[in-house]
C-alpha cells in the first residue's frame, strides 16, 4: 500500500509517493522517467543495500550508475564533476533522466548535476534516510557545499517525482534516524502544533521505528513542506521559515569540519539557540528541548569561539544587506522570519 500528494506547482507539480517496499517493482517508476537513459547515482554506503532493488523499476531503460563516497565531507564540486564525468562518458542527451538513490547529500548533488547538465534534465529522488524523505528530496533545492561554508553553490531543479520507500530505515543507523527526527521535529515546531504534540507522545514509537508512527510522521512533514514549497517555490518569503534552527545548525557544521557533527544534530542544537532569541516562554523552550532530548539528539552546540559564529553566519542564505535574519518561534507552531530580533540574547548565545 502506497498515499501520494503531490507539490503543487503548475505544469511543475510532482508527486511524492509513500509507501513500503516499493522499490522492485513495487511502484511503477517508469511512468515517469521519459527518457531511454538513465544515470543511478547513488553511494558506497547506499548502492550494495538498494541498487539491485531499484533497477525493476526502471526496466527497459539503458541504466548507467555512479557512486560516490559517503558523507557531508563529499558534499562538492569535485563529486557533482564526478557525475557530470559519468553522463558525459555514456553519451548522455538532454533526454537522460538522473535518478538520486540515497540520503541528503546524494539528492542535493545528484540533482544539482542534473540541473546543469545540458542546462537541465529529468530528476528523480528516491531517498533512503529519514532525514531525506522528510526534508531534503522535497522542493527542488540542490547543491554542494563550499570550503567556506555550506550549500553556498547550486541550483533549484524540481524533481518528476519523489519515491519515498519506508522500508529502506530499516538499514538506516541508529545516529542517521535520530538526526532525521531533528527535521521532524522542526516541522511541527515551525507551523503544527498538533503535530509537535503528537511527537511528544510518539517519540519512542518513532525511535523503536514503529512503521506506522514513521508512515505518519514522515507524511505529515511531506504535507507541510509541500504546501509552504508552493506558495514560494524559490524562498522569496515564506518558505524560509524550513530553516529554523539552520542559521545556527549550519555554522555548527562548517565550525566543527563537515561529518563530525551531523545536519540534524547541529539543527537541532541550533533549533534550541533559536528558541531562546525568539523571547519564547521558559515552558516552551523547555518543551522543544525536552523533545529533542528526547529524541537522542543535542540541546547545546559545541563550544565555538564568538567571532568563528560570526564568521559561519554571514555567509547564511538569509542574510539580507548585511543584516543576519533568523527564523523565529512567535509560539510552538508558529513562526516567522525576521531581522528584527534582541541583539543581547544573541551576543549571549554565541558566547556560551
Amino acid at each position: 500500500m502506497s498515499s501520494t500528494l503531490t507539490v503543487e506547482l503548475g505544469d511543475r507539480s510532482y508527486p511524492i509517493v509513500i509507501g513500503r517496499d516499493l522499490l522492485g517493482g513495487g511502484f511503477n517508476l517508469s511512468e515517469f522517467v521519459r527518457a531511454s537513459d538513465c544515470l543511478v547515482v547513488s553511494n558506497e554506503t547506499v548502492a550494495p543495500l538498494y541498487l539491485e532493488q531499484l533497477l525493476p523499476n526502471l526496466a527497459g531503460r539503458n541504466v548507467a550508475n555512479v557512486n560516490l563516497p559517503d558523507g557531508e565531507a563529499f558534499k562538492t564540486m569535485a563529486a557533482m564533476q564526478t557525475i557530470i564525468d559519468r553522463l558525459v562518458e555514456t553519451g548522455a542527451n538532454r533526454d537522460t533522466t538522473v535518478v538520486a538513490l540515497g540520503g541528503g547529500v546524494v539528492g542535493d548533488i545528484a540533482g544539482f548535476a542534473a540541473a546543469c547538465y545540458l542546462r537541465g534534465v529529468d530528476f528523480i529522488q528516491v531517498p533512503t534516510t529519514l532525514l531525506a524523505q522528510v526534508d531534503s528530496s522535497v522542493g527542488g533545492k540542490t547543491g554542494v557545499n563550499h570550503e567556506r561554508g555550506k550549500n553556498l553553490i547550486g541550483a533549484f531543479h524540481q524533481p518528476q517525482v519523489v519515491l519515498i520507500d519506508t522500508a529502506t530505515l530499516e538499514t538506516l543507523p541508529d545516529r542517521e534516524l535520530k538526526a532525521g527526527l531533528a527535521e521532524v521535529i522542526k516541522h511541527g515546531a515551525i507551523c503544527d502544533a498538533a503535530f509537535f504534540a503528537w511527537l511528544e507522545t510518539n517519540m519512542e514509537a518513532l525511535l523503536q521505528r514503529d512503521p506506522e508512527a514513521l508512515a505518519y510522521a514522515i507524511r505529515r512533514c511531506c504535507e507541510i513542506k509541500a504546501e509552504v514549497v508552493a506558495v514560494d517555490e524559490r524562498e522569496a518569503g515564506r518558505r524560509a521559515i524550513l530553516n529554523f534552527g539552520h542559521t545556527f545548525g549550519h555554522a555548527i557544521e562548517h565550525c566543527q569540519g563537515y561529518g563530525e557533527w551531523l545536519h540534524g544534530e547541529a539543527v537541532a542544537a541550533g533549533m534550541v539557540m533559536a528558541a531562546k532569541l525568539s523571547g519564547l516562554s521558559d515552558d516552551d523552550v523547555k518543551r522543544l528541548s525536552d523533545l529533542i532530548g528526547s529524541a537522542g539528539l543535542p540541546v547545546e552546540p559545541p563550544p565555538i569561539a564568538a567571532d568563528d559564529w560570526v564568521r559561519a553566519m554571514g555567509l547564511d542564505k538569509k542574510v539580507q544587506g548585511k543584516k543576519l535574519r533568523f527564523v523565529l518561534l512567535d509560539a510552538i507552531g508558529d513562526s516567522h522570519v525576521t531581522a528584527e530580533y534582541d541583539q543581547g540574547r544573541l551576543d549571549e548565545a554565541i558566547r556560551r
